[in-house]
This record gives C-alpha cells, sequence and structure tokens, in this order.
C-alpha cells in the first residue's frame, strides 16, 4: 500500500504526444510566417522573359565593361553621393542616369532621387532610414553604350 501512495508524477503516452505535437506545431508556425513574410516582399521579376534576356547578354556585358567604369554610392547627412568613375579613376559625366534607391527586401520604400553632377559626382539630397539600401542605376555613356549595376549604398 505504501507503494501506491508514493508513485509520484509518471509520463505517459499522451504526455509525449502533446510536447512533440507542441514542439512541431512551434516549427511549422514559425516557417508558414516567415513564408507568407517572403513571398509578400519579394519585389518581382528583374526581367518579363529570362530567355530573351540572355540573347543579348554577352554583348551588353562586353558594352558595359570596354567602358571601364566603377561606381561608387555613399550616404552621408542627408545627401547621397554616386561617383561613376573611368578606368584612370577620373569622373564620368553621363549623359543619362536613372537610378532608384530602395532595400533589397522589398520595392515599399522605393525612390527616384533628382540627381545633379557637382563636376565630382552625382549628388542628391535624399533622407534615409537605417538599414541596409542599394542603388539600381542605370546610366547611359556619351556614345550611347549603357551601364547597369545594383550598387550597396555605403551608409556614413
Amino acid at each position: 500500500m505504501a507503494s501506491h501512495e508514493q508513485q509520484g508524477f509518471r509520463i505517459k503516452g499522451w504526455h509525449v504526444f502533446t510536447g512533440f505535437a507542441l514542439a512541431f506545431g512551434i516549427i511549422i508556425s514559425v516557417n508558414m510566417v516567415l513564408a507568407v513574410s517572403a513571398v509578400r516582399t519579394f519585389p518581382g521579376l528583374e526581367v518579363k522573359n529570362g530567355y530573351v534576356a540572355s540573347q543579348t547578354f554577352d554583348a551588353r556585358r562586353a558594352e558595359q565593361e570596354a567602358l571601364g567604369w566603377t561606381i561608387a554610392a555613399r550616404h552621408s547627412e542627408g545627401q547621397l553621393r554616386l561617383a561613376i568613375t573611368d578606368a584612370s579613376g577620373a569622373p564620368v559625366r553621363v549623359a543619362k542616369l536613372d537610378a532608384t534607391v530602395g532595400r533589397a527586401t522589398h520595392v515599399k520604400d522605393d525612390v527616384t532621387p533628382e540627381f545633379r553632377f557637382d563636376g565630382q559626382a552625382y549628388v542628391a539630397e535624399l533622407p534615409l532610414g537605417a538599414g541596409n539600401w542599394n542603388v539600381r542605376m542605370t546610366a547611359i555613356a556619351q556614345d550611347g553604350a549603357q551601364f547597369s549595376q545594383r550598387v550597396v549604398l555605403i551608409k556614413e
């Protein structure tokens, strides 16, 4: 009789099942939240038809590499500086510049600043929040060659 009174807590099958069900339920719930978040914030496709874009890729890359340009993007005190330099390090003045500043994960915060060339770089007044930002730019050289690049924005 004494042994029945001091049995205490005993783990049973339904305890084990409940523990496993809760653990896997948490894992599956977190995965679902992350998957929905990833799909909701995906900015979309880079090109409409990858096959068509691939047909001219090598020619566009060769044209761009022939320019020998280097791009540097910096943001400090509310001002964005986009420096385009040639192979010798001299500033490049382009015929046309289109640039979008945004985050890598979504397009909700994308902005298209108005740049002006100050003799050394393209500058624009642009307040940016904390975090990582990219510049997706396309510049047309004076001879008509197109240069496209995604540049990581360095915040100072």
